[in-house]
């Protein structure tokens, strides 16, 4: 793949090498996701499809490699970004409510010192209100069910008003109404010209979901439109002779 670095790509990535313990978790991945299209990364168990979205974005240190967001560095386009982490990844103990938690995601537009007030909690209801939690804005976060607290981190994201936001497993474990709630975000998001970039693991939904492939294992081994990358033998490059293509 040609990379040309240009505003227009939400994120390029270039020769990007990640190293754990003397082994490369990512090996040499060249990347370029298109605008407004929901994009999915997948590939097997440890392939370093967490690894990607957390190298892209600083959270773990890259051994080599360059990455643009909008042609931008990271620095510069850092309030153009929202993130979702996975849920496991998360203290859920720690003691706030889900109203408090969704106006996190408005700190990159207040700033830290700036207290959020009437038009920030309404930003906010709104945002609970597109996934279906605004009955329990006040509650503990510890109180919800595993599936609440994934639509909690989408509220979040929604507060943020990014233009390109990385969700990692958002789909994993979920009830079959979060699982709802979440593509009624995704198609929210792509309607207003947003660009998602997901961690996915289910090669049954994948088509249906999404509009861009990414297929990783350790290397990318195929990356483009749905159609032409999701095939059987990308698919049996990535995982093997065991891989299944769903219906």
């Amino acid at each position: 793949m040609t990379l040309t670095q240009t505003a227009t790509l939400p994120l390029e990535v270039r020769d990007l090498t990640v190293v754990y313990r003397e082994q490369p978790v990512l090996w040499d991945v060249d990347l370029a996701i298109p605008p407004g299209q929901l994009s999915a990364i997948v590939g097997p168990n440890g392939a370093g499809k967490s690894t990607l979205l957390k190298a892209v974005l600083g959270l773990v240190p890259r051994a080599s490699g360059q990455v643009w967001f909008f042609g931008q560095s990271l620095r510069e386009a850092r309030a153009r970004i929202g993130y979702v982490p996975q849920r496991n990844t998360v203290d859920w103990d720690f003691p706030t409510s889900v109203l408090d938690v969704v106006m996190m995601g408005l700190y990159g537009q207040l700033g830290w010192f700036r207290r959020p007030g009437k038009r920030e909690r309404e930003a906010a209801m709104h945002c609970l209100e597109q996934v279906s939690l605004q009955d329990l804005a006040h509650r503990q976060i510890a109180q919800l069910s595993g599936g609440q607290q994934q639509r909690v981190f989408l509220a979040r994201a929604l507060a943020q008003n990014a233009d390109l936001y990385f969700m990692d497993e958002p789909f994993a474990g979920v009830d079959a109404v979060t699982e709802e709630a979440i593509l009624q975000v995704l198609h929210g998001l792509k309607s207003q010209g947003k660009t998602v970039v997901v961690v996915h693991h289910d090669l049954e939904t994948v088509r249906e979901y999404f509009d861009h492939l990414t297929l990783l294992n350790v290397q990318v081994i195929a990356s483009g439109p749905m159609e032409e990358t999701f095939t059987s033998e990308n698919l049996r490059r990535t995982y093997g002779a065991k891989a299944r293509t769903g219906g």
